[in-house]
């Protein structure tokens, strides 16, 4: 970061305002989590510019604290399932609480996550603890500040931006999920934060009936 430039903004008459508001509610009321795709590939300028969009969250002190991981390969998604559907198996069958069981009931899920092989696309994003610049004394580790609100912000951008280019998604995380940094080859340093599920979603795909909070449960004017 080097000193500052002019602020690129666009005001906007007020009623042109209203109506981009109104307009961006109605696109992304109708986005849903998906878990039936089709395994119909996606343009890859269309999740590189979904990224970009991601990468223009605010984080602390601007360190930037992610890193998103495409995998596209085959044998790389079949692994990330073993992996993730061993994981979810010790969660159904021992680790998770009767209450919490009870509430995921309703929606229909369970151990199997076919999903992760058959969706073209899956983004794995990591949250980086440091950074690290090159100084004189040669690589430099600097501490990254709010890295879950920062990398939160981010993945929701990225889920926004694909909602918008036509792509379903689902996110996805198994826990304990280190078996990514294994198999993306990315540092211990780095925590897996969610993995992204991307495509377009199957003829059949259907979602459960949800009510979400209307405007005076979810917020208060003061």
């Amino acid at each position: 970061m080097e000193g500052f430039a002019p602020l690129e903004f666009e005001e906007r008459p007020v009623v042109e305002m209203k109506a981009r508001a109104g307009s961006f509610y109605e696109l992304m009321r109708r986005r849903r989590t998906v878990r039936d795709f089709s395994d119909r590939e996606i343009p890859v300028d269309v999740i590189e510019h979904a990224l970009l969009t991601a990468g223009s969250a605010p984080s602390g002190a601007h360190r930037q604290p992610w890193h998103f991981v495409v995998v596209t390969d085959a044998e790389k998604k079949a692994a990330i399932r073993e992996a993730a559907e061993h994981e979810e198996r010790q969660f159904y069958g021992r680790r998770a609480p009767k209450e919490w069981l009870e509430a995921l009931a309703p929606l229909g899920t369970d151990a199997n996550k076919p999903f992760l092989t058959t969706a073209p696309v899956l983004i794995a994003v990591f949250l980086r603890r440091f950074s690290f610049v090159q100084g004189g004394g040669g690589r430099k580790r600097l501490k990254n500040y709010y890295t879950s609100e920062s990398v939160g912000i981010a993945t929701g951008l990225l889920i926004s931006a694909l909602h918008n280019a036509g792509v379903a998604t689902l996110t996805h995380t198994p826990s304990p999920m280190r078996f990514l940094n294994r198999l993306l080859d990315r540092p211990r340093d780095e925590r897996p934060y969610v993995l992204v599920v991307a495509g377009y979603p199957a003829p059949q795909a259907q979602v459960p009936v949800l009510q979400r909070y209307g405007l005076e449960e979810l917020a208060t004017f003061v």
